[in-house]
């Protein structure tokens, strides 16, 4: 039975299906799952956002304070990124400190964010030497299905997209700060879009890999695309090696990923508009 085939060599249940250009769920080998988005979920937050790639599910949240900057960075403010992976998204994950794989997101995610220049720096900086926005991104997965790269990432950046600040000043007089009633949208410098890409062989590859897929691979790859079409970076954690040509082709189903996802947000933009 096709079952027992699976259970017994997993590996070569998926071949068979991949020599034929399909995947076990039905899909082509470049063929992405449903994204969903969905924004302001959060009430709390300063801007939040829900991603869901099939079963894969994760929620941004944006969480604003005020601090003094740094001493080094007197005119800079700070974002400050956190990854969860919390056990009842997987059964892989357990309670207590962080997992190494939610340590390397964290640290994607903060990587990403200073090689695009997601934010510039300087625009969360309200009087230098006194007064910045510090920006907590907690991410948190609820469903874990594979490839959390894109979807921590697309996360984030939607719900960065949808934060909303009050306008603070320092009270000259009294050295107070001051909220006013009116807010404005962060100003973000990129529009960074990963794709991520199992590798069964060098001529085997596939977007958005399952749980399963990543597990059965000889590794991954993910490619960063900006605006323009700018490659911000490509992370590959070991794994089997790849070819010039595959590699070529995994940068051109970023760029189509990165056009299909500004796309998604456009829409989601303009019916919150509405």
């Amino acid at each position: 039975m096709a079952s027992d085939f699976k259970t017994a060599q997993p590996l070569e249940f998926y071949k068979q299906f991949l020599i034929e250009n399909i995947r076990p769920d039905g899909r082509g080998l470049m063929e992405f799952r449903k994204t969903l988005l969905n924004v302001d979920s959060i009430n709390t937050a300063n801007g939040s956002a829900l991603v869901r790639l099939g079963h894969t599910m994760v929620v941004c949240g944006i969480k604003a304070e005020l601090s003094e900057p740094s001493p080094e960075e007197i005119d800079k403010g700070f974002i400050v990124p956190n990854v969860e992976l919390p056990p009842l998204c997987s059964p892989e994950f357990r309670p207590g400190p962080p997992s190494e794989k939610a340590q390397v997101l964290s640290q994607f995610v903060a990587d990403t964010i200073k090689n695009c220049g997601l934010i510039t720096l300087e625009d969360l900086c309200i009087e230098p030497k006194k007064l910045c926005w510090v920006l907590y991104a907690d991410i948190i997965c609820l469903s874990h299905d594979g490839n959390l790269i894109d979807a921590v990432l697309t996360a984030l950046y939607t719900a960065l997209k949808h934060t909303k600040l009050p306008v603070v000043a320092i009270n000259e007089e009294t050295g107070l700060v001051e909220r006013k009633d009116e807010s404005f949208k962060l100003k973000l410098s990129n529009t960074p879009v990963s794709t991520t890409i199992a590798i069964f062989d060098d001529s085997l590859l596939l977007v958005d890999p399952t749980h399963e897929e990543e597990e059965l691979s000889s590794g991954t790859i993910t490619i960063v695309i900006g605006k323009y079409e700018q490659l911000c970076s490509v992370y590959k954690p070991g794994g089997y090696p790849i070819s010039e040509e595959s590699l070529k082709k995994c940068i051109q189903a970023a760029l189509d990923r990165s056009e299909e996802i500004d796309n998604l947000l456009y829409a989601i933009e303009e019916s919150v508009e509405r």
